[in-house]
């Protein structure tokens, strides 16, 4: 059933869309419109006035990720959804049975990490919790990387993964570049990624689980046609948004990850002698220019996701 969900969005947050629907924009746009693109089975139009309209089966799912960092980006959230109260109510009521169903269980979860940000890498992991790690997890307040501050993730990260069986892994920006200029989306690179890091923890580690659950970034058919040409695809799983809200997996997944992210992100900046910004507002421009300045172009390739409009506005020209 189609829903349409309408977002209140800041320069940062229509920034950021902007480079991440780059390779999905539809070629007409609405009049009044920014742009329109195609999201699986959802269309977004991104308004002047800073109205986000997703229209779809998916529009929950596709929207979700938005909604997120728009509350981080601005500190407040503005949204309204096309379905009916009573449809709100239901989804309210089966959300919190999903938070008491997949928190005290064995799980194998994974979230990734770098897909908004120009520079650096795209880190993925996957996390193995059992029953006996819930309470631990708990108490060290474990939940979305988004919601925890850096100072937080650098202290508790290396005290989760001591504890919990982890895989990541690492898309360094010269791969990255070369999976895009091969018409690989920023979706398909994910799933790439997620069914990896899945697949080694289960023939690797053989965890007994009840659940192996992703946070959903893609309708479930989609995904599995992403992976499709992979030599090895891990089934079984699970696809639930806000998913690290309510499996302690995902969380720890997200924890590690932007931990990984950090600590490469950090060694972009000193082997550079530049300090690099996060995002990809226009401080991320200024910076590019300057490191092209005493760099030169090429090395951009080694240290940004060349896709991004950023690169346009720092080269001056079209990519």
């Amino acid at each position: 059933m189609e829903m349409t969900i309408t977002l209140k969005t800041c320069e940062k947050t229509r920034d950021m869309m902007d480079e991440f629907y780059r390779d999905s924009k539809r070629e007409k746009t609405p009049q009044y419109a920014l742009f329109q693109a195609d999201d699986g089975d959802t269309v977004l139009t991104l308004y002047q006035s800073g109205k986000a309209v997703f229209q779809g089966v998916d529009a929950d799912i596709a929207s979700q990720y938005w909604i997120e960092t728009e509350k981080i980006n601005s500190g407040k959230v503005e949204y309204t959804n096309s379905d009916n109260k009573e449809k709100k109510k239901v989804k309210e009521e089966q959300e919190k049975k999903e938070n008491n169903l997949y928190h005290n269980v064995n799980s194998v979860g994974s979230d990734e990490v770098g897909t908004g940000d120009y520079f650096g890498p795209i880190v993925v992991t996957s996390t193995y919790v059992t029953k006996e790690d819930v309470n631990y997890l708990d108490e060290l307040g474990v939940m979305d990387s988004k919601k925890i501050n850096d100072e937080k993730i650098l202290k508790i990260a290396p005290l989760i993964a001591k504890r919990v069986k982890y895989k990541s892994m690492i898309l360094n920006n010269l791969d990255y570049n070369t999976f895009h200029s091969k018409d690989y989306n920023m979706n398909k690179i994910k799933a790439i990624l997620h069914n990896k890091v899945l697949y080694q923890m289960i023939n690797e580690e053989h965890p007994k689980y009840d659940y192996i659950i992703v946070d959903q970034f893609a309708m479930e058919h989609k995904y599995y046609e992403y992976i499709k040409d992979s030599p090895n695809i891990q089934k079984d799983i699970t696809f639930m948004t806000k998913a690290e809200d309510k499996c302690l997996s995902v969380a720890c997944a997200s924890i590690i990850s932007r931990y990984i992210f950090l600590k490469e992100f950090d060694k972009l900046s000193d082997n550079l002698h530049i300090p690099l910004p996060k995002g990809a507002g226009k401080d991320v421009d200024k910076i590019g220019e300057e490191i092209v300045e005493k760099y030169g172009k090429e090395k951009l390739k080694e240290v940004a996701k060349l896709n991004f409009l950023n690169t346009e506005r720092i080269l001056k020209t079209k990519i």
